[in-house]
Order: C-alpha cells, then structure tokens, then sequence
C-alpha cells in the first residue's frame, strides 16, 4: 500500500517537472555572462541593446571561440535583441520599427551584421536566414582590450550615431540613422490630442519647433493660431511674427510684432533687444530698450537696458548711473554679480555691448 502511494507521488513530481521544464520555468541565478541593456535616444527614437556580456578569460576568440564564417549570437545566452521604437535606416538601407534578434557572421576583413525578425530564440542555434528582416556588411576594427563584451553608441549626432560592438581587440561598427523631423512631425498631432490641446504653450512649442527647423511652416503657422485662440501672449505673438517673417510675409509680420511687443513684460522687451543685438541690429534695439524704459520705469532690467544704450553711445558716466540704479532692485545674485562687472567695465570707458 505504501510502495503504490510512493510510486504515485514519484510519478506526480516527475510529471511536474516536466510540465515545469515545458514551460521554461529556471531559477534565477547569477550567469557567467552577466546581463546588460544599453539605451540611447535619437530626437524621440529609442535605440536599445538587450544582450549578456561573455569574457574572453584569455580564450582565443576570434576565428577559435567565435568561428569565422559562421551565424554569432553577438553576445551569450539567448538571443541579443536591438529594438527600435521608429523606422530608421541602417548602414543607409530602410529598417522598419521593432525588436529584432541580433546576430552577426564574423569575417577577418568584414562581418555581417543580421536584424533577425525572430527575437526569442536562444542564441543563433536555431536561426533562419529566411527570417531575416535586414542584412548589412560592415568592416572590423582594431580596438583597445576588452575582456567583457560591450555595445556603446559612438559618434552621437542629432539623428544617427555608431552602434559598436567591442570585444577582445575587435570593434565592429554600423551606423544607424533616423528621419528626426518626420518622426517629430508625425507624434506632435498624437502628443497634442490629450490633455495639452488646451494649454498655449502646447501649439507654441510645435509651432517653434517647425520654425526653428525651417519646415513646415503652413503647420507652425496653424499651430501658432491655435495657441493664440486659448490664450493670446507675448510669446506666441512673438512667435507668429517670426513664422510670418520666415514666410516672406514681411508686413504681416511686423503687425503682428507690434501686437506682441505692445504686451511684453519688461523682461521680454529686454530679452527682445538682446536678441536683435545678437542679429547686430544695434539701433533697433537700442529704440526697445528705449521703449521698456518709458514703459516700465521702475523695473530694474529697463535701468540695464538704457545703460546699454548709452554704453553704446560712449556716454558711460550716464551707463554707470543707470547701472547702479539697476543694482539696488536686483532681486538674485547671479544678476547683481553680472552688473557690477559692467559697472567696471563701464567706469573703465569700455563698452560693455561688445
């Protein structure tokens, strides 16, 4: 009776540790070769890297450990995974978004880099080239020792960088690219659809955003009108004069400048002139600083902005008056440190515009 209940609960485990085995249930150990991610952002592309990290231990590796010729795993353990959260283009041929197994062909003077569209598997024992989603070739390099497998993203520009794979003394690169503004263009309308649709600074900040990287000016335009609708200000006004500006529209655009400047606060009419004197349009803004002066003639920022206009027109007695009526309504110290250098530098007959 015993030995047919010890056979049943014998026969039970064994059957649970199939089931447990079928079902990939593992314990979670330390691994030899330890797990990392690596993650870099390209304007709104998310570029990440899901691999483990093997040690060369002195091994011989190259054409030993890891065969020339053959499908690498391009890391250890199971499958080394790349995912990209936009298209974008790899060693300048079209890759859609997605996760993909990464795998590699090593070679002595190029490899073969795989987007594999089957990014589960363990390792590249049971690859298909069928379902290879890209292939690119690539040159190796000569690089310092690594012991531990590593990816890093090298020569990092607004939309591209280097994927580099290092280990032991050999670098393999492939550039991955990104249509920024596309990408961009394409989420604003599904970023704006919730809750910011009904903040100005939502539409101004795409509005700006075209406006700064010279496209789609008809959208920044809409965008900047929209903004204005929920809530008129300086700074979409501003904005709108510029788009308008950029679109040849020149009279349109100084009504609309006028409209702004009539409701800029002191600090914006000041940041305005410094603007127009970064554009080396002096006598401009020398006529706003002017302007904030009559306007608002107790801020102490109209006081620094007269003193430029008179530091500018050598009169620098009047600058130091102006600036040091400035410095007793400085509210921080950054700025009160900022006037007292051009207090000296006024007192020294020195234009402090330049």
């Amino acid at each position: 009776m015993h030995r047919a209940r010890l056979l049943v609960l014998l026969s039970g485990l064994l059957t649970l540790a199939s089931l447990c085995q079928a079902q990939g249930i593992m314990l979670d150990l330390p691994l030899q070769s330890q797990h990392a991610v690596i993650t870099q952002r390209l304007g709104l592309t998310d570029i990440t890297i899901n691999y483990h990290r093997p040690l060369v231990n002195d091994r011989p590796v190259w054409g030993k450990l890891v065969p020339y010729g053959q499908v690498w795993r391009a890391g250890a353990n199971e499958n080394t995974t790349v995912t990209f959260t936009d298209p974008v283009t790899i060693e300048g041929q079209p890759l859609d978004k997605g996760t993909y197994g990464l795998h590699m062909i090593p070679g002595e003077d190029q490899w073969t880099v795989i987007f594999s569209k089957m990014s589960t598997a363990w390792g590249s024992f049971s690859y298909k080239q069928d379902e290879d989603a890209l292939r690119v070739t690539v040159k190796p390099q000569t690089a310092e020792f690594h012991d531990a497998l590593t990816y890093d993203f090298d020569d990092l520009k607004p939309d591209s960088t280097v994927v580099t794979l290092r280990w032991e003394k050999v670098a393999v690169p492939f550039k991955v690219a990104v249509k920024v503004d596309e990408v961009v263009e394409a989420s604003i309308p599904r970023q704006i659809r919730g809750l910011n649709q009904y903040f100005w600074e939502s539409w101004d900040e795409a509005g700006n955003y075209y406006l700064a990287n010279k496209i789609n000016l008809d959208e920044a335009l809409k965008d900047e009108d929209q903004s204005i609708r929920v809530e008129e200000r300086y700074d979409n006004l501003h904005a709108k004069s510029q788009i308008l500006e950029a679109m040849g529209r020149k009279d349109d655009a100084a009504t609309v400048l006028n409209k702004a400047l009539e409701k800029a606060s002191a600090q914006q009419l000041y940041f305005y002139g410094r603007q127009l004197q970064g554009q080396k349009k002096q006598e401009e803004a020398f006529a706003i600083f002017r302007s904030n002066a009559k306007k608002y003639p107790d801020f102490w920022i109209s006081h620094v902005g007269l003193a430029r206009v008179y530091s500018g027109q050598g009169e620098y007695d009047k600058a130091v008056k102006e600036l040091q009526t400035a410095l007793a309504g400085v509210p921080d110290d950054a700025n009160r440190s900022n006037l007292e250098k051009y207090i000296k530098r006024a007192q020294s007959k020195e234009d402090f515009n330049r």
